[in-house]
């Protein structure tokens, strides 16, 4: 299954020169952990960075920085990994974890953004799998027990 089929489409985003204050209030609004920064390019959005609320935490509140003058350009993740929409899932999996992002941009064959990959989105899918497998060993359990009788 392709992650394109399973990532958020409702990604948050903002540009470099938004501060932190707004993406600390946007992850608040939209009860996510983290914002996606973006540029224009030829009409669509290319995700070049990340903020997550530990590198809020940890960056600006921890050493007390001036949150309304500080960019989320100033503090995002600069080498941001990224996957293609029609990555598979356990390929990316594998992708997070050499990388250790718990937050995954998922971009088309242009760049655009077309969604995010958290951790918690594979843990919902695995688990969802992993009770059907389940399910279909009890079915077959019950079947031969009620064979047998």
């Amino acid at each position: 299954m392709p992650v394109g089929e399973i990532c958020n489409r409702d990604v948050i985003i903002l540009q470099r020169d938004n501060t932190i204050l707004e993406a600390a209030k946007l992850m608040r609004q939209h009860h996510v952990g983290d914002v996606v920064v973006v540029e224009e390019r030829g009409g669509v959005r290319v995700p070049v960075g990340i903020v997550t609320d530990r590198d809020l935490v940890v960056e600006i509140m921890a050493t007390e920085l001036d949150q309304t003058v500080i960019t989320v350009g100033d503090i995002m993740v600069q080498e941001l990994a990224t996957a293609k929409d029609s990555t598979g899932v356990f390929e990316t999996i594998q992708y997070m974890r050499s990388k250790a992002v718990r937050r995954l941009p998922i971009v088309d064959e242009n760049g655009a953004l077309v969604g995010i990959l958290a951790l918690d989105d594979l843990l919902e899918l695995l688990s969802e799998e992993l009770l059907a497998i389940a399910k279909l060993v009890r079915h077959q359990r019950e079947k031969e027990t009620n064979r047998r009788q």
